[in-house]
């Protein structure tokens, strides 16, 4: 991608209103380790912030380096996860802290290729940790920084389907050479497209990029473009089931009967499917004839 004129006054723009205004999170704060940043991460997607942020002080608390995760039943990680959602999120990250201590001595790599070969850690969080928590210059590409790149670089209202190699080519022809001022900008970005670009009601008004921005230039048109499938509503969903089974396995430490969780939902066979889902998954184990419990191995 070759950075316009008007592209290469977005960097410093951006980057300067997230140095007086970027939020207060744990995770930018100085002294936040590398294995804080993983679990933030993981525990990030998909969950707004003002949620991860009590789930992971406490987390950090019990559990302060991988070794200490490691040492304990996977089930235990998924109970802590209480009701964030998703919660093989919390298996995987419990795999990770296993292969973190046993591979790299306790210690979180910061080499991408080796976050990549971690249970549960994809492009964007490999990237995310080598480049917030070891400094390392990496294009590191979320939602918000779609949205921000889509809008004030390619004049679109929202940006089209994620595509990996289109998607980094894109943020690594913004990205400053220095790596801190990359790893800044990164941030910056992000926190642009979270609080002032946002999908549903952007602040026009309020955003320090407004004169530059290729979509408000246009005339801010709707999008017509491809869009990704949008998720279909929890109320009444198998996923609202699922909820349901995992929030009674956390509350009990002994087994859950048959008969406990058919009081959960009236519709069986969506039961069964749950059920079925969570045992597939590893995040509920059949224990004899007693029930079901949380993974202990």
């Amino acid at each position: 991608m070759t950075v316009t004129a008007p592209a290469e006054r977005l960097v410093p723009a951006i980057t300067a209103w997230f140095r007086a205004n970027g939020r207060d999170l744990p995770w930018r704060r100085d002294g936040f380790t590398a294995w804080g940043t993983l679990v933030s991460e993981f525990m990030l997607q998909q969950t707004p912030v003002n949620r991860v942020i009590p789930r992971l002080e406490e987390w950090l608390e019990r559990w302060p380096t991988p070794a200490d995760l490691a040492a304990v039943p996977p089930g235990e990680a998924v109970r802590a996860w209480a009701s964030l959602g998703y919660p093989r999120r919390a298996l995987w990250l419990h795999a990770a802290a296993v292969e973190i201590t046993t591979r790299h001595d306790g210690i979180v790599p910061e080499d991408v290729d080796a976050l990549l070969a971690l249970t549960g850690v994809g492009d964007y969080t490999a990237r995310a940790v080598a480049a917030f928590a070891y400094g390392h210059r990496h294009p590191v590409v979320d939602t918000n920084t779609r949205r921000v790149i889509a809008r004030a670089v390619g004049g679109q209202a929202e940006p089209a389907p994620p595509a990996r190699t289109r998607d980094i080519e894109a943020m690594s022809g913004l990205l400053p050479a220095d790596r801190s001022e990359a790893a800044a900008f990164n941030a910056a970005i992000m926190e642009l497209g979270a609080v002032v670009c946002t999908a549903r009601k952007p602040r026009c008004d309020a955003c320090p990029i407004r004169t530059d921005c290729a979509w408000v230039n246009a005339g801010s048109p709707a999008y017509d473009g491809p869009r990704k499938a949008v998720q279909k509503r929890f109320e009444g969903s198998d996923r609202q089931v699922r909820g349901l089974v995992m929030a009674e396995l956390r509350a009990t430490h002994r087994p859950v009967t048959d008969a406990e969780i058919d009081g959960l939902w009236p519709d069986a066979a969506q039961r069964r499917r749950a059920l079925a889902g969570l045992l597939a998954d590893g995040l509920a184990v059949r224990h004899g004839l007693d029930g079901y419990t949380l993974p202990h191995e």
